[in-house]
């Protein structure tokens, strides 16, 4: 399998996106009665309370029209723009070793980025998300790059094919094929098969859901641990937070179910186990897994539900939740580094001991940019 070395990226951000950055970095520098005056009136819902930044954030973002959706023409817009805002969002690149590969599909070859922080013993395959129908392996390389250097794994991110183009269960099944196919040649990356993890965000969090029990089921290798940041878990749309938060923090209702058709075909049924992860009958034995969730994210109800599920299945889990943050906030590390630094601290405590652990109910993660930050709580 042809390896070939990454060169950096530093370079190529056109003037638009530099100006973009700059202006984002001055924004969140500046002190916190003036973030307050441009916010706006603090934000409470469900007994949270927004975070400063990310509501500094999404006034400027919901200051711009959305376009209507549409199945033909609103996937390569939406694409185009989440390749922008990674160049925006990604904040300075972490030095390693990041080489482009191929992992095997469920039909063909699959685009592969490895990034190798070091000599570990552990490799995180990684499923990006974007509603099943955008993001690559540039939007999410930042975030890549902070996970393998704080947890010391390699970090193998894996573009599977993406919908409408290739509806369900096309991206399960090529994540499926990736996955054992990394299993199968662990002796490449200086692993054990037995430490190989899955994770991934928001739909690629529901493609990690879905492998990690697809590998009970079938009996085939199964990962060692499971990342799961905001997660789809419940394709039926039925949980609560999907209704109180449907609109106004960035991922809407609408954006939801409009993924969700373009991603299923009409005959799908929505709560079938192979489709929603958090309707598995029956989850004894699925891998240890860490679940983060954020406060005003619409997913976050059927993330905290299926670490439930988990739990009542005898899953150790390590459930997460940053109040004040939406969706998608890990792929902002310029505003939110300090709660990606936190979260592979987290998944490289579940590597090593994956038992739940009990800790202080709430805390403050420190910002880079020493402002304060969200509120973070914490369920075992």
């Amino acid at each position: 399998m042809k390896w070939q070395r990454r060169k950096s990226d530093s370079g190529q951000a056109d003037r638009g996106t530099r100006s973009a950055r700059s202006t984002m970095r001055r924004l969140l520098a500046l002190p916190p009665r003036w973030k307050r005056r441009i916010a706006g009136h603090p934000i409470r819902r469900d007994g949270l309370e927004l975070d400063l930044d990310t509501q500094l954030l999404l006034r400027i973002s919901n200051a711009w029209p959305r376009p209507r959706l549409d199945p033909v023409t609103s996937p390569p817009r939406i694409r185009a723009a989440a390749r922008r805002m990674a160049m925006v969002t990604a904040g300075p690149a972490i030095p390693m070793s990041v080489t482009d590969s191929t992992v095997a599909g469920a039909e063909t070859p699959l685009p592969a980025r490895v990034y190798t922080p070091g000599a570990g013993d552990t490799v995180l395959v990684w499923f990006h998300g974007g509603g099943w129908i955008a993001g690559d392996l540039d939007t999410h390389d930042g975030l890549c790059r902070a996970l393998a250097a704080g947890t010391a794994a390699t970090v193998v991110s894996v573009a599977y094919r993406l919908a409408p183009d290739h509806p369900y269960p096309a991206p399960v099944e090529d994540a499926y094929a990736a996955y054992l196919d990394i299993v199968d040649r662990a002796a490449e990356f200086g692993v054990a098969p037995d430490r190989i993890a899955v994770g991934g965000d928001s739909a690629g969090g529901h493609l990690a859901a879905l492998i990690a029990q697809r590998t009970v089921e079938r009996g085939t290798p199964g990962p060692p641990a499971q990342l799961l940041l905001y997660p789809v878990t419940d394709l039926t749309g039925t949980c609560p937070s999907r209704e109180t938060l449907a609109r106004g923090f960035e991922l809407t209702r609408t954006d939801l179910e409009f993924f969700a058709r373009c991603f299923l075909p009409p005959a799908v049924d929505r709560a079938a186990p192979a489709v929603s992860p958090l309707a598995a009958p029956d989850l004894t034995g699925v891998a240890p897994a860490l679940i983060v969730t954020a406060g005003f994210d619409p997913l976050r109800d059927e993330g905290a539900r299926y670490a439930r599920r988990l739990r009542e299945h005898g899953v150790p889990v390590t459930e997460h939740r940053f109040d004040g943050y939406t969706h998608g906030f890990a792929n902002n590390r310029l505003a939110f580094g300090a709660a990606v630094d936190r979260i592979a601290a987290l998944f490289s405590a579940v590597l090593n001991d994956p038992a739940p652990r009990l800790e202080a109910a709430r805390e403050v993660v420190p910002a880079v940019t020493d402002r304060p930050a969200g509120r973070v709580s914490r369920a075992t």
